[in-house]
């Protein structure tokens, strides 16, 4: 066995033989490839001590192909047409036809501040496209690196480096009571709201800035129950006279929702922007495309709507 039969023929060796195969012609394989006749006598006979076989004889009728080159021609058109599709831009999203599970990272506050509406979209435009919410944690970075999870919606400084984002709106804080609450009625003094007993919630970079803006102003809570999240707050509000500091899309679902009244927190906070993240592997996927376009166009509206 000698080294050519080692050798990985090359891309224009391949053209040749389809061409030849199909004009039995070295004029029109020249023409058809840009190349002089002599040039694709070289190349037929690179081609021919590679595979060992003359391919292609002259006759009478033209260049006939061997039995070998018979046996040929449906391999090397396979492996044409293999690489034909690795060239081809890929083709786009259709979320009518797609049948795919999206998987998000949030939080639970998102589960009922984004997630309703985001399903309300794609169960509309996208029939067979399942939603998968996933939980923000320390993994989270590794999710979306891994494409365990397509996006990242939340505030997520953590993700600032190496990631891809989009501001979707940004937040600020507001209070939540009961609407019979017996000492706070349309507004709060910065007085009142040190006097009064607060729920806390322990997840989310978010609150955690809230804990530390409070504590830099001096602002100090009474803080009476601690709340992993949000899944129990409205219960929690509404069979209290509890106050909840929350950022305002949550803040504007929980009176939409419940017996709220929703009240300016007293208190100069930074807000914090919401954003959407995904990892540089997936920047260019279709299907990651077409979620990051969804999310922005119903969710960059978001400030308009609660302001």
């Amino acid at each position: 066995m000698t080294n050519a039969d080692h050798t990985l023929l090359d891309l224009k060796l391949l053209r040749l033989f389809d061409l030849m195969y199909s004009t039995r012609s070295v004029s029109r394989c020249a023409e058809q490839l840009g190349q002089s006749q002599p040039t694709i006598s070289i190349w037929l006979g690179r081609l021919r001590e590679q595979l060992g076989d003359p391919l292609f004889v002259r006759t009478g009728a033209g260049m006939q192909p061997t039995p070998r080159a018979d046996e040929l021609v449906g391999t090397c058109r396979d492996a044409l047409a293999l690489v034909r599709q690795l060239s081809t831009a890929e083709a786009a999203f259709d979320p009518a036809r797609a049948q795919r599970t999206f998987r998000i990272c949030m939080t639970d506050a998102s589960h009922a501040t984004l997630l309703p509406e985001l399903y309300q979209r794609i169960a509309h435009l996208a029939p067979a496209v399942n939603l998968e919410a996933v939980r923000i944690d320390h993994q989270t970075l590794e999710k979306l690196q891994a494409g365990e999870a397509d996006l990242a919606l939340g505030f997520l400084p953590e993700l600032e480096t190496g990631f891809y984002q989009q501001t979707l709106y940004q937040q600020d804080w507001v209070c939540v009571v009961r609407q019979a609450h017996p000492r706070v009625a349309t507004a709060l003094a910065i007085s009142e709201y040190q006097a009064e007993e607060h729920i806390g919630i322990s997840a989310g970079f978010g609150h955690q800035r809230l804990d530390i803006a409070l504590a830099e102003q001096g602002i100090e809570r009474r803080v009476r129950v601690r709340l992993p999240g949000f899944l129990g707050l409205p219960s929690l509000i509404l069979s209290s006279d509890l106050i909840a500091t929350v950022p305002r899309l949550i803040g504007h679902t929980l009176v939409r929702d419940s017996p709220l009244k929703m009240l300016p927190c007293p208190v100069p906070l930074p807000g914090f922007p919401v954003k959407q993240h995904w990892h540089v592997r997936y920047h260019h996927d279709a299907g990651n495309r077409w979620l990051r376009g969804l999310c922005a166009q119903l969710f960059q509206q978001v400030g308009r709507i609660i302001e």
